[in-house]
């Protein structure tokens, strides 16, 4: 009331929505099951639609049959809807949402009636829902996914495990089966010939005897190399050359003669 009317200026200028507004309704195709509940609660009567029955084979041995519908078509006419949102409300697997687009205006009515290619097209419009509270509980569907995933990935580590149990007793078998082989080999062939060094480690008898012989004979062989023989001493003497002869040295003419050498050992008379 105390401020200024302000004009927008669109077309130039695009208004700011909120998230929840009520522009145009978008089809997620994937989560609709033709149940026929939006339909039904449709007080302007303005869904159309259209499907067919499918027969799902078992998905186990021994089950049974299954039946399934499948959308053939949906359609909103928009010039008949008055965007009560009992639709958007009704439908119990999240197939309908509301988007703030409003600029889908047509000259020819029936351009109005949105098939699902365009609804679906609606659909990336569709701002994200607001984040959850970080104490609430967690989602039903979030849990039940996160519950098969866990389940599912037990289920491969198991597999896995059973798969390599299942090689390691492969490889033990095969590696059985060669050790049993060689020992088959190994018997064919028979008994092998003994060698000479076991020979000789079995007779201790036979490498004793030389041992002993070798032990007496090596002091005698010893003493006769140490004593010389008569005949050796002989030949020696014969062999050495005569040296020079030994006469004492003469003192020159005019000197006296030097005294004799005394005897190196003690004298007699001599204390």
């Amino acid at each position: 009331m105390t401020k200024k009317t302000v004009t927008a200026q669109y077309p130039d200028a695009q208004p700011e929505l909120p998230p929840r507004t009520r522009g145009v309704i978008g089809l997620f195709e994937e989560n609709c099951t033709v149940c026929m509940l939006c339909a039904r609660e449709c007080p302007d009567w303005c869904i159309y639609i259209d499907s067919h029955k499918e027969t799902v084979p078992p998905t186990a041995p021994g089950g049974r049959e299954r039946s399934r519908n499948v959308l053939d078509r949906f359609a909103i006419d928009f010039s008949l809807c008055m965007y009560c949102g009992i639709c958007i409300e009704v439908c119990p697997f999240d197939a309908l949402f509301w988007s703030p687009e409003f600029e889908y205006a047509e000259t020819d009515i029936h351009e109005l009636t949105h098939e699902r290619d365009k609804l679906r097209e609606w659909m990336w419009t569709v701002p994200a829902p607001p984040a959850l509270d970080p104490a609430a509980e967690e989602p039903k569907e979030i849990a039940a996914a996160r519950k098969s995933a866990d389940k599912l990935a037990t289920e491969q580590a198991a597999r896995a495990e059973a798969a390599r149990a299942e090689a390691a007793r492969a490889e033990a078998a095969r590696a059985e089966a060669a050790r049993a082989e060689a020992a088959r080999a190994e018997a064919a062939q028979g008994p092998t010939e003994t060698p000479q060094g076991d020979s000789a480690q079995g007779d201790p008898a036979q490498a004793e005897a030389p041992q002993a012989d070798s032990a007496q004979a090596g002091p005698a062989q010893a003493e006769a190399a140490q004593e010389p023989t008569e005949a050796d001493s002989a030949q020696g003497d014969q062999a050495a050359p005569p040296g020079p002869p030994t006469t004492p040295p003469t003192a020159p003419p005019g000197q006296p003669e030097p005294p004799a050498t005394p005897p190196s050992g003690p004298q007699e008379g001599q204390s």
